[in-house]
Formats: structure tokens, C-alpha cells, sequence
């Protein structure tokens, strides 16, 4: 019904000179259920199926995230903007590259620029009812920021789930079993999205934001054993090739994916909802998350696709069940997307790309055939990672076939200075596992991070070590077809000249013409800090006693 009901728009449009958002606005407008985690890569059991290797994804079970892909079309090539939360969050509310959005294009330091345009603003303006639960943008949501300063909040019902593993442990601990806890967190989500809903005026079409945190670090050592049953022995042969296939690193993802979990049965809460409420045959679903794996090698802050890869599963009303798109998705192309699905022209200022013809075409496979590439980026993360409070500044283009990031200070460490590691001394584990500027700082603190530290200097680990925290050169090239995971840099391989010659120049190309400061005079906004103090003394420490890390319980 809906697909039809776009293809008349579009045909209202075409003979009356309106756009088609324009066509749309008098017509009912479906509502549209956002769910974005942190920290969420390209994992849910729905993507084993259209895989070619060994993955975590044949372990982790996502059901509920599985049906909105088998009921609606799972996205293969959807990448983040920037992997780091806020300029990812910047690109993806305002539909433009994050280096476009001001000091919203880095985390420390960030400041909404409530001049841009932002699709919940927007959809508001055009009759929406908005509203989010936890995480929207960081750090903080001023009033000028998307969806306001607390009176668009809906979290009255509580806020457990946002630590789930944490809690769950706390109440297993208490005598509650894990069901017991699991029901009690999951009826917070309820309870939110009950909020949420009454609190609409008649039946204007809603938007709503489900953005928790549990798939952050940091997470309860264990967990994804002692809470989900995800056995640490059962990912060997199964992680990519830049991490150490050891038990350390096993359940260290083990724990990753229980959170992952965790995340799927609070989208199971919010369909059920939508079904009893008789909401779901008119409601957009979109599911994702803002960057990949954190605490981990190639993760989040690198543009390999491990850090910049994600999930995106959607159900559109109308469409056609079950397909798997190839099209290359950035997602900033969100912001038009949902705007003109509400009927809201999308402001010429956004440089995204509206999948509106994706969404409602019955095609699979490659349906746009200009969706074939995607540029990603970052400047700073954490404030003070590197001395002055230097950014690293690189952009990358992505295609089907390579890889080409550009690194514009090679000189730099991509993940923080080292601090204190010398070849005689570096943090304890404790620290490198509970405390994030103990070194490296882009890299969150993790037993992942403990165990390349540690093994630095022997033969099983400093391969790996490298992989995760080395000095990159100035341009790096890998080709997918040979080199999935993004370990062998062919940039100075003759047989690749005139692909990396091609690649380096489609991106410069673009960023230039979408004005990114990294590369349009002056050059240098980004290296100006808005900081004007060092980190604590208390972030400052190295290898200073800290209380453990929870173990799960068993």
C-alpha cells in the first residue's frame, strides 16, 4: 500500500513540478522508529547468511533484529561518516559530512551549530511528533540540539538498560536470576516508549528515537558466557585477522556480542509495542549503529571497515520482504531519507542522499547504480590523546574492491601518544583494561587492549600490537578482493598505481568540492584545540591501582 502510495506521489510530483516530499505532505505519513547503538558494527546473526567466510556472526543471535530483516531489506555496504560518536551523530542528524558541522565534527570540544538543519527539527516543524530515550547526540543535548534540552526525553521509566551487563550482574549477584533482571531492564524500555506514545497529540505521525548505550564499554568481564551462554571457544577460527585468536580476545568478544544481544531484545520490547498498539504496518523501522567495535583493534576511530562498517536493517511499510541490498550507504544519506519520508523537502545544504527509491523499490542487489562508493573521515576523538591536543587527521574512499585512506600527518599516532610504555615498563593490566588514558587513549580501555600491550615485544604479539597502535604512512590502499580484513597496505606496490592514483584523486575531489577544511584553505581548522586545560591528574595516571573489573556472575 505504501509503495503504491509513493508511486502516485512521485507521479503527482512529476506532472506538477513538486518535489516528491512536497507531493507527500498531505498524504498520511508513516511514523518512523529509529534505533541506533553505540558501538554497534556489522553484527547480527541475519548477516552470517550473506557472508563467505567464517565470522562472530554465525555465534551472535539476534532474532528480533533477523525478522526486521526478513520482513523488510538488510543493508550489506552501510558505513558510518566518521567512526567516533559525535561527528558520526553530527553527519548523520544534520544529512551532511561531518566535516561540515563545526566543532560537532569532534568529540572533546564538540558545540552544536544550531544553524544547520536537522531532520528532527525539521519533521517537527512539518507536524511530527518527536521524542528520543537515552543517547542522541554527545556530549550532552543543549537546547539548541536536536530534539531540545530534556522536555522531547522519555526515560522516566528508568535507565538499567543502558548498563545492562553491569546490572544484570548486580542483580544475579542479589538473588534475582538473570531472567528476572533481564525482565525488569527490558520493562524500563516499555515503559519509555508507553511514555513516548501517550504523550502524542491525536494521531499525528510519530518519530522516535531509541538510542541506549549498552554496547559502549565498558561491559562486565564474562558476561557474554555467565549472561547469554556465548562460549569464547565457539568464535576460534572466527574473528578477523587483525586480532589475536586467543582466549583473551575470544571472550573479550564474547562479552561484545552478549551486549549486542542485549541490544536485540530491547528492539524485540519496542516491536512487540508497535504490534499491540496497531502501529506497525504504518511505521518506518531503521536499525543501526554509530561506529564499530571499541576497545578493539581497527575499531572504532579507524577508517579500515571494522571501525567504520555497521548493521543497517530496515522495514518500510509496503515493501517487498526479504531483500539484501549491495547499494554503498553513508549514513548521513538518513537525514533526507527520513525527511522526505515525512514529506519534508530536504534542505539543499544536506550533501546525503535520500534512499527513498532504495527503501520502496522491489529490487535486491544493486539498485541505485551511482550508490557504488562512500568517503569517511576523523579528526579528533578524545581530548588530549596526542601532545597539544593534536587531531589525526585522514579520509578514506571506500569501494567494492579497495580501500584508499589518505593520512594527512603521518607523523602522528593514529590512536594517542604511547604515554608511559616504554620497553621495560607500560601500564598494568588493570589500568589498560579500566582506564583509557593510560595509553593510547583513542582506543578505549578493554582486556583486548591489556593483551597487545603485554605481548608487544614477543613473537606471538607484535604483529598485532602493531596493527592496533603503529605510525601509519601517508597513504594506505587494500585491495577487498585479496585482503578482506585490511592488513596488507599495496599503497606502494607498482601493479596498484593507477588505481590508487584514481582513488586519491575521486577523493580529494570530493572532499574539495563538498568544502571540507582538512583540504580547502587555510587547511588548518581543525588543528586549532578548543581545549585549554590537560586531562586530570586522575586521567593522567599510569598503572595507578584501580579497583577490579567486575566478573560476571557465574
Amino acid at each position: 500500500m505504501v509503495r503504491r502510495l509513493f508511486a502516485l506521489v512521485l507521479l503527482a510530483a512529476a506532472c506538477t513540478n513538486l518535489s516528491a516530499a512536497e507531493a507527500a505532505a498531505p498524504a498520511k505519513r508513516p511514523n518512523i522508529l529509529f534505533c541506533f547503538a553505540d558501538d554497534w558494527g556489522r553484527y547480527a546473526s541475519a548477516y552470517a547468511s550473506v557472508e563467505t567466510r567464517p565470522s562472530p556472526n554465525q555465534v551472535v543471535k539476534t532474532p528480533n533484529i533477523d525478522r526486521v530483516a526478513r520482513e523488510g531489506a538488510l543493508f550489506k555496504n552501510a558505513f558510518v561518516n566518521a567512526p567516533s560518536c559525535t561527528p558520526c551523530r553530527s553527519a548523520l542528524l544534520s544529512g551532511q559530512y561531518f566535516f561540515r558541522t563545526g566543532r560537532g565534527a569532534m568529540l572533546h570540544g564538540a558545540i552544536w551549530d544550531a544553524s544547520i538543519p536537522s531532520f528532527p527539527h525539521l519533521m517537527r516543524d512539518a507536524g511530527y511528533h518527536i521524542g528520543e530515550t537515552y543517547k542522541v547526540w554527545s556530549p550532552g543535548t543543549p537546547n539548541d540540539a536536536p530534539f531540545g534540552a530534556g522536555k522531547n526525553a522519555f526515560e522516566s521509566a528508568g535507565g538499567s538498560y543502558n548498563n545492562f551487563s553491569e546490572n544484570a550482574t548486580k542483580m544475579v549477584a542479589d538473588g534475582k536470576t538473570f531472567e528476572q533482571a533481564r525482565e525488569q531492564m527490558l520493562a524500563e524500555v516499555q515503559g519509555n516508549f508507553d511514555a513516548f506514545l501517550k504523550s502524542r497529540e491525536g494521531d499525528k505521525p510519530w518519530l522516535y528515537w531509541f538510542g541506549p548505550t549498552l554496547v559502549h564499554r565498558k561491559w562486565v568481564k564474562g558476561s557474554g558466557k555467565a549472561l547469554w551462554g556465548i562460549d569464547p571457544e565457539s568464535l576460534q577460527g572466527k574473528l578477523p585477522e587483525f586480532l589475536p585468536d586467543v582466549p583473551e580476545i575470544r571472550e573479550d568478544f564474547a562479552d561484545y556480542l552478549g551486549e549486542i544481544q542485549g541490544w536485540d531484545a530491547g528492539i524485540g520490547v519496542l516491536l512487540k509495542q508497535l504490534e499491540a498498539a496497531g502501529e506497525l504496518e504504518n511505521t518506518l523501522i531503521v536499525i543501526s549503529g554509530d561506529h564499530g567495535a571499541p576497545g578493539f583493534t581497527h575499531g572504532k576511530c579507524n577508517l579500515y571497515d571494522f571501525g567504520t562498517g555497521v548493521s543497517l536493517v530496515t522495514r518500510m511499510p509496503g515493501s517487498k520482504p526479504g531483500r539484501v541490498i549491495d547499494d554503498f550507504v553513508n549514513l548521513m544519506d538518513l537525514a533526507p531519507t527520513f525527511c522526505e519520508v515525512g514529506g519534508v523537502t530536504p534542505p539543499a545544504v544536506m550533501t546525503g542522499k535520500s534512499l527513498l527509491n532504495v527503501l520502496t523499490s522491489d529490487q535486491a542487489g544493486q539498485v541505485d547504480p551511482a550508490r557504488t562508493w562512500v568517503v569517511t573521515g576523523r579528526e579528533r576523538h578524545v581530548g588530549h590523546a596526542r601532545d597539544e591536543n593534536l587531531t589525526y587527521p585522514h579520509r578514506a574512499l571506500r569501494t567494492p574492491d579497495f580501500l584508499y585512506i589518505r593520512n594527512f600527518h603521518p607523523e602522528r599516532w593514529p590512536m594517542g601518544n604511547p604515554r608511559d610504555i616504554t620497553d621495560t615498563y607500560a601500564p598494568s593490566a588493570d589500568a589498560l583494561e579500566n582506564e583509557t588514558y593510560a595509553a593510547f587513549p583513542d582506543m578505549d580501555a578493554s582486556p583486548t587492549k591489556a593483551w597487545l600491550v603485554a605481548h608487544r615485544n614477543d613473537a606471538q604479539g607484535k604483529k598485532y600490537y602493531d596493527y592496533a597502535f603503529a605510525k601509519h604512512p601517508g597513504e594506505e590502499l587494500y585491495d577487498l578482493r585479496k585482503d578482506p580484513d585490511q592488513v596488507r597496505n599495496v599503497a606502494d606496490d607498482p601493479a596498484y598505481t593507477s588505481q590508487k592514483q584514481e582513488l586519491a584523486a575521486r577523493l580529494m575531489k570530493t572532499l574539495t568540492d563538498a568544502g571540507d577544511p582538512r583540504v580547502v584553505p587555510p587547511g588548518d581548522t581543525f588543528e586549532k584545540s578548543p581545549f585549554t586545560d590537560p586531562p586530570s591528574a586522575e586521567k593522567q595516571q599510569r598503572g595507578a591501582k584501580k579497583k577490579p573489573r567486575a566478573k560476571a556472575a557465574q
